[in-house]
């Protein structure tokens, strides 16, 4: 007796289509999982078993089982194997008659039945409309995930009993309706909030700056300058995600195992690894590989707050992701490739005991070690971060100010930034891109258009400030967002101006 289910599978943000194959035969009753499966896999013996015979006796064989996942030649991982091979045994032992060619079968089963959530159910559900499958059975708690995909059936079960008696045709299950994604997006309240910080006007411009355009952004001033605090109001600035960069988004916290309940991420990650996280927790690994901080980041920020005391050799590996906007972990079974673009916000203290320059405070590290602590993070590292902003330590008249000289809300600065992002994405309609800082030379001279005054400046930049090619390249694309947020076509003199500003006092390019 065979039967065959269909399942599937997530290799890195793509479902694979995994065939759940049983064959029962007589002999002396043993059960066996093949197709490269992993512990967990193979674990799914003992849950299958008991999940059967707990809601009928009779439900699992005893005879020579034995369980295929196809393809043979990639590893299978995880628990959501359960359910198709519990239905497939259904199947074979004859126990259950029912048409599956175009179902589909993902969960992770107790051992009374009950079905458990899963991780990497978007991956799947996304592949099974592209094959035309037109059924999906799935745990209840991933049914939000699961219907954010149009165009297929989606089954949402509490327990495998119920999927029987739905197959059977005794009882059938209520499809799972399909939310448009208008009615996920919320305004929601955040912790900080622009108008909580007191002075500190150029670097909240410059934040603006870097938000609308997705500009990596390096905050350096001494303790209690607000570096961090201003870093975390950076949520509260940032447009919604699009459609299209919300699936990319939660396909990623799917296959992580980390959207808490949630079914669509609609808001920007905000992602603060400590100084402490490896090489691997920052870009991703393992045996099977995982996706890293930068790849949790994909599409939002990456905080890195005390940079220089992140190890060096991890730094240094920032520089693919920062360049080309992905990771590729290759391993001995398998090569991945993880997106991860995102907007990197690094702070630092100009030096150990973090004084050093400040006119209030008396510097008590010697010019060795403010040196070698300046060097923990390399120039070709600096080089890849667009903005460089100093943050002073602020007055006591701000910290006292009264109410009424309130600064601007996040909400008024956002309102500017989904403006300018707009037009961005009006801009690069054509392209693969979406902001400003992924453009490439080749975009820079096609959009970028700058009034003749304002190439006269960047012509004298070039030559007194002795700007590389590449600097030069990054402060028209800086300039270039200046304009959007001014509502301009033209790059022009301000603009220019403003985006030299930005630059580090000491070019590493």
């Amino acid at each position: 007796m065979f039967a065959k289910v269909l399942s599937g599978a997530a290799v890195g943000l793509d479902g694979v289509l995994v065939e759940v194959e049983t064959d029962i035969l007589s002999g002396l009753p043993s059960f066996n999982i093949v197709g490269l499966p992993d512990k967990a896999v193979g674990e799914s013996r003992e849950r299958v078993r008991s999940a059967l015979k707990n809601i009928n006796k009779d439900y699992f064989p005893d005879k020579k089982l034995t369980v295929n996942l196809a393809p043979g030649d990639l590893p299978k991982e995880g628990p959501s194997f359960d359910l198709p091979i519990a239905i497939s045994i259904l199947l074979a032992n004859g126990s259950l008659s029912a048409d599956v060619k175009e179902a589909l079968f993902l969960g992770e089963l107790s051992l009374d039945g009950t079905l458990r959530a899963t991780k990497g159910i978007l991956p799947v559900v996304l592949l099974s409309r592209e094959r035309g499958i037109k059924r999906v059975f799935v745990p209840e708690k991933n049914s939000l995930e699961a219907a954010i995909v149009s165009g297929i059936e989606v089954y949402p079960a509490k327990n495998l009993r119920q999927i029987i008696l739905h197959l059977s045709g005794v009882k059938l299950m209520k499809r799972a309706k399909t939310v448009s994604y208008k009615k996920y997006l919320r305004d929601d309240e955040h912790d900080f909030d622009m108008s909580d910080i007191r002075g500190q006007e150029f670097v909240k411009r410059a934040i603006e700056v870097a938000v609308s355009g997705g500009h990596n952004i390096l905050l350096k001033g001494p303790p209690g300058a607000g570096k961090t605090l201003i870093a975390r109001t950076i949520p509260s600035i940032l447009p919604p995600l699009t459609f299209d960069e919300a699936i990319e988004v939660t396909k990623i916290y799917s296959i992580s195992g980390l959207l808490d309940g949630n079914s669509l991420m609609v808001n920007r990650p905000f992602r603060n690894p400590h100084h402490t996280t490896s090489h691997i927790g920052l870009i991703g690994g393992s045996t099977i590989p995982r996706p890293g901080e930068v790849s949790l980041a994909h599409r939002g920020i990456l905080f890195l707050d005390e940079f220089p005391e992140f190890p060096r050799h991890v730094l240094e590996a920032l520089r693919q992701p920062l360049e080309d906007g992905h990771v590729v972990v290759s391993r001995a079974k398998q090569r991945i490739q993880f997106p991860s673009r995102f907007m990197l916000v690094a702070a630092l203290n100009p030096c150990p005991c973090g004084f050093y320059g400040d006119p209030n405070h008396e510097c008590r590290c010697t010019t060795r070690e403010i040196l070698r602590y300046q060097k923990r993070v390399s120039g070709p590292m600096l080089d890849r971060i667009d903005i460089h902003v100093d943050v002073p330590a602020v007055k006591v008249a701000k910290i006292v100010a009264d109410e009424e000289n309130k600064a601007e809300s996040s909400k008024i600065i956002r309102k500017r930034v989904i403006k300018a992002r707009l037009a961005q994405e009006a801009r690069f309609k054509s392209k693969k891109i979406l902001t400003n800082s992924e453009m490439t030379n080749r975009d820079i001279r096609e959009f970028c258009k700058i009034d003749n005054e304002a190439r006269e400046i960047l012509k004298q930049a070039l030559v007194k400030l002795s700007l590389s090619a590449r600097a030069y390249h990054k402060v028209l694309k800086i300039a270039q967002t200046i304009a959007d947020l001014d509502s301009s076509d033209l790059i022009q003199r301000q603009h220019v101006l403003e985006a030299l500003q930005y630059r580090p006092k000491l070019e590493n390019s």
